[in-house]
């Protein structure tokens, strides 16, 4: 009996000012993973500019649009081209004054299969977007599509147990993560190898605890502080894709542009859950005080 394998791919690349020269590097290597036999594409957090959250700037709220809308139109066409589904992120017009920060699902032919508006709202030195975003309200709902189920989250969602686990308890067989992370060039090295460490670590933490393969695109590249405040982001890149058992499939640089591909065993979730039976043990009849703040 054959493995149910799904070859997935990922982009990793810096942001200019330019928003047509960002979505068109975005194309250009979609169609190089597509090539290498990629059925899925992930793409990095925000990817059609810079990360603007580095400061708080109303200006930057001329960047949003709505859903769907010119970069869901141009993944749409893409995707059917080449027969690919792809994980794109916008910058969500919702209404006059409601934005948020969305991953949108664009299906091997063309539609749109769903989106995913991102839960945790990070507020940090760097990383102002509770500014910017509202925080989602469609849940942590798995998007279905013609190569399986999707649990996309988004960047700052990578740091909660909590998030991954409600997508593998809603049947998400995979786990895909946009992300926009990098470091500030005044920290200490060492400061910054533990911080980047730890973004890797607990990523591949959710994948071993809820035994699922996973995604992680991080953008790449210096990105100044517009506001010249702060010296800016170098984001680190050092996207991934590993399996079930966080085992690395495939790991991209820190400071290169680059895509990845790597084929995976969908099959592999069934035979680790039953070695490792984490959902059969769970103990939901005590759990209850995840529900409050912190307990005193």
């Amino acid at each position: 009996m054959h493995s149910r394998t799904l070859t997935v791919g990922l982009v990793q690349q810096p942001c200019g000012t330019g928003r047509d020269a960002n979505l068109e590097r975005s194309i250009v290597e979609i169609r190089e993973a597509a090539a290498e036999g990629a059925q899925l594409v992930l793409l990095q957090e925000l990817h059609t500019g810079r990360y603007f959250c580095q400061t708080e700037d109303p200006v930057c709220f001329d960047l949003a649009e709505p859903i769907p809308g010119p970069t869901t139109d141009a993944l749409s066409r893409i995707a059917q081209e080449l027969g690919v589904v792809v994980v794109g992120s916008i910058f969500e017009r919702r209404a006059t004054g409601l934005y948020h920060n969305t991953a949108v699902v664009l299906d091997a032919d063309g539609s749109l299969a769903g989106r995913y508006r991102k839960m945790h709202i990070p507020d940090d030195p760097g990383y102002y977007e509770k500014y910017y975003f509202t925080p989602g309200d469609l849940g942590f709902t798995p998007i279905d599509t013609s190569v399986g189920r999707l649990g996309v989250l988004v960047c700052w969602d990578q740091w909660y147990p909590e998030a991954a686990r409600l997508m593998a308890l809603a049947g998400a067989e995979i786990l895909l993560y946009p992300t926009a992370i990098g470091w500030d060039e005044s920290v200490e090295l060492d400061e910054q190898l533990r911080q980047r460490e730890a973004w890797i670590t607990v990523q591949r933490a959710h994948a071993i605890a809820n035994g699922l393969p996973l995604v992680a695109c991080n953008r790449v590249g210096f990105e100044p502080d517009p506001s010249g405040r702060a010296a800016g982001i170098n984001f680190w890149g050092n996207s991934f894709i590993c399996g079930p058992q966080g085992e690395f499939l495939a790991q991209a640089p820190e400071d290169d542009p680059t895509y990845l591909v790597a084929t995976v065993d969908m099959d592999r979730s069934e035979q680790v859950r039953r070695l490792w039976p984490y959902l059969r043990d769970r103990r939901i009849d005590a759990y209850d005080d995840l529900l409050t703040r912190y307990r005193t």
